[in-house]
């Protein structure tokens, strides 16, 4: 039976619908589960029912992240945030970490899982980052690898791909910090950006800041692989 993954959604400040993009949707599909895109689920019953139903989560990108979540009030480069969004994913992602149930988060989706998990990031890299940074919101198109991550051996990342370096595509202005202990940094920019994390002690918990999804679409080997590897866990967990 093939596996259902919760898709996380975007509802914007006219609150007219939920939204993801299309390309989260295709890579679900083509690497074999299937997608159900979740709204925004508040009351604990109501998580802990879709968290026993669902064989995976995929956290998506999109907006900021409300740094209350993390100690923190907003930095003046702080941009849109959904609260109700962030409440929704916190609470979904917390709880499939207690049931070891596997999740992939990219851009956004790798933060939340890092703050859930108890970590913290910067609310604007080039603000607050001290030092000369790549383009890390690229003007290149959409599936376009515009940078280097060098992958960890030995990490979930580097089994999942066979790759030390990968090139990927780079649509963000926030990025993760301190990392808990029951995580590791498992891929770094040339510039020391944060550009995955992965669990130590859960089956597959895995955040990668760039969008393998629009990678895949051109059909980019290591993003396929990520995908399928994801899924593969999800039948099996």
């Amino acid at each position: 039976m093939k596996p259902i993954i919760g898709v996380t959604a975007s509802m914007e400040t006219d609150r007219a619908y939920y939204s993801t993009a299309n390309r989260n949707v295709k890579a679900i599909i083509r690497t074999g589960g299937i997608p159900v895109i979740l709204p925004y689920i508040i009351e604990e019953g109501d998580v802990a029912e879709i968290v026993n139903r669902l064989d995976g989560l995929y956290a998506t990108g999109g907006g900021d992240i409300d740094p209350i979540l993390f100690g923190e009030e907003p930095h003046p480069k702080l941009g849109l945030i959904i609260p109700e969004r962030d409440r929704s994913e916190f609470n979904l992602i917390q709880k499939m970490l207690d049931k070891k149930k596997p999740i992939l988060g990219v851009c956004r989706g790798s933060q939340i899982l890092n703050i859930a998990a108890g970590g913290d990031m910067y609310q604007d890299i080039y603000s607050q980052i001290d030092k000369q940074l790549l383009q890390h919101s690229q003007e290149a198109p959409f599936d376009y690898g515009s940078h280097f991550v060098d992958v960890e051996k030995d990490s979930l990342l580097h089994k999942l791909t066979g790759e030390d370096k990968l090139r990927v595509n780079s649509y963000h202005h926030q990025a993760n910090r301190m990392v808990t202990e029951e995580f590791q940094v498992s891929g770094t920019a040339s510039d020391g950006v944060i550009e995955a994390i992965e669990s130590k002690i859960h089956p597959f918990a895995l955040g990668l800041q760039w969008h393998p999804e629009g990678m895949a679409e051109v059909n980019d080997e290591a993003s396929l692989k990520i995908y399928a590897g994801f899924i593969t866990a999800c039948i099996s967990k």
